[in-house]
C-alpha cells in the first residue's frame, strides 16, 4: 500500500503511470514487492493515471492482510522479486 500511495501523490504532481500498478497474477496481498514505472517529467494532472492508481489502491486495500507474510523463507522472497523484476521489465 506505500507504494501506491507514493505513486498516487506523485501523480498529483503532475507525473503519469507508465506500467500497471496491478500487473501480472500476483495479487497485491500476496507479495511484499511492487515496482511501478512513472513518468520523470511532470505536466498536468492526468486524470487516467489517477484514475487507474485509485483503483488499485481500492482493490490493494481489499486484498492487503490475504496472507501471513512473516511465513516467507528467503527463498520465496527471492522469487518474489524476480517475478516483480521480470513484470516491470517486460
Amino acid at each position: 500500500m506505500d507504494v501506491l500511495i507514493r505513486v498516487r501523490d506523485m501523480i498529483h504532481t503532475g507525473h503519469r503511470l507508465l506500467s500497471h500498478p496491478l500487473s501480472g497474477s500476483v495479487k497485491p496481498g500476496q507479495t511484499p514487492y511492487k515496482s511501478i514505472m512513472m513518468t520523470k517529467e511532470k505536466g498536468g494532472l492526468d486524470a487516467e493515471s489517477l484514475a487507474i492508481i485509485e483503483a488499485g489502491i481500492t482493490v490493494a486495500g481489499k486484498q492487503a492482510d490475504m496472507t501471513n507474510k512473516a511465513l516467507y523463507t528467503e527463498e520465496i522472497l527471492k522469487d518474489f522479486q524476480f517475478i516483480d523484476l521480470e513484470l516491470i521489465s517486460d
